[in-house]
């Protein structure tokens, strides 16, 4: 038996060969920074969001694409690209500018886009316009949601400016339109605890969402969690804790859930703490020899949906 549904297997099966996704970053920012929900952002959040390792955005996206390509073309002889709108709150564009940048990348050799997105920035106009490039260039569409944990208490303690109910009905609007849902997942958060991951995967299940991303938390400099970090408000869990956690929260899952990674990472230099100081590839290893161990696999605790919880004597 499989130990979990791998995103890359879950891709060649469904494409009939290995399909690389391709990062393109736009000039975009987030409602929780510039004051429209919030400031300052997430407190993990350093001033450059996510993809450190991306292209500038001062290159078109078509042209981060066709570099990408090229490079990736080369390297893997790769035939068949998604690319994926990566940093901040893509959605949060003006709409003529998001357009855009998603016209930019419909070409031949590519088989879906994928927007990342805050749960309460879902607005059907987007949807609409993502749902006509779908259809007539035969396009998957996946939107990628940050839910993070289903833990209303930290979600304010991490300002992320959203609660679990923003996350239902933004997941709820992409799937009327028929797209796939990737969740991120932080299983480490300091306020959560176990039945935190176990609620976060049981809600992540009963949405049919159709993959998740799970990284551990690191502390980027310059942040407010770096000053909590600092100034020893909160303790990271240990490295065997998350390993547990990553466990716990595959077991709950729908085994039908694809599985786009385990474990993130991030630049060294820019953060106070990052994944015990222990390589992405050597913990994943680990999450995997360790449900060895135990028999463990996707989906064996996932025994709540559908009424099963109630044994009927009938």
């Amino acid at each position: 038996m499989k130990l979990y549904n791998n995103y890359s297997h879950y891709l060649k099966e469904k494409y009939g060969e290995k399909v690389y996704k391709i990062p393109i970053s736009i000039p975009c920012s987030c409602p929780n920074r510039d004051g429209n929900i919030s400031t300052g952002g997430c407190i993990y959040c350093g001033e450059s969001g996510v993809g450190y390792e991306n292209l500038p955005n001062s290159l078109s996206s078509s042209e981060q694409l066709d570099k990408n390509i090229e490079y990736i073309s080369k390297r893997y002889k790769a035939k068949k690209f998604i690319p994926y709108f990566q940093n901040y709150t893509n959605t949060y564009l003006p709409l003529e500018d998001f357009k855009r940048h998603i016209v930019q990348v419909v070409r031949e050799n590519i088989v879906g886009i994928s927007v990342s997105t805050r749960p309460d920035s879902i607005n059907e106009k987007y949807l609409e316009f993502l749902k006509d490039v779908s259809t007539k260039n035969n396009l998957d569409i996946t939107i990628e949601l940050g839910l993070q944990t289903a833990n209303y208490h930290t979600l304010n303690k991490i300002n992320r400016g959203h609660t679990l109910g923003e996350f239902i009905d933004g997941a709820l609007m992409v799937k009327s339109y028929g797209f796939d849902i990737c969740a991120h997942v932080i299983l480490n958060l300091p306020w959560d605890n176990e039945l935190d991951v176990i609620e976060s995967a049981k809600i992540i299940s009963a949405l049919n969402i159709d993959s998740i991303k799970s990284h551990a938390l690191y502390i980027e400099k310059h942040t407010r969690m770096a000053e909590l970090y600092m100034n020893n408000e909160f303790e990271i869990v240990s490295l065997d804790n998350y390993i547990n956690r990553v466990i716990l929260f595959l077991e709950y899952l729908k085994p039908n859930i694809s599985i786009q990674r385990l474990i993130g990472r991030a630049p060294q230099e820019n953060t106070l703490f990052c994944n015990w100081n222990t390589s992405w590839w050597k913990i994943k290893d680990m999450i995997e020899e360790e449900m060895k161990k135990r028999e463990s696999y996707q989906g064996k605790k996932c025994n709540y949906l559908g009424g099963k919880t109630l044994r009927f004597q009938w």
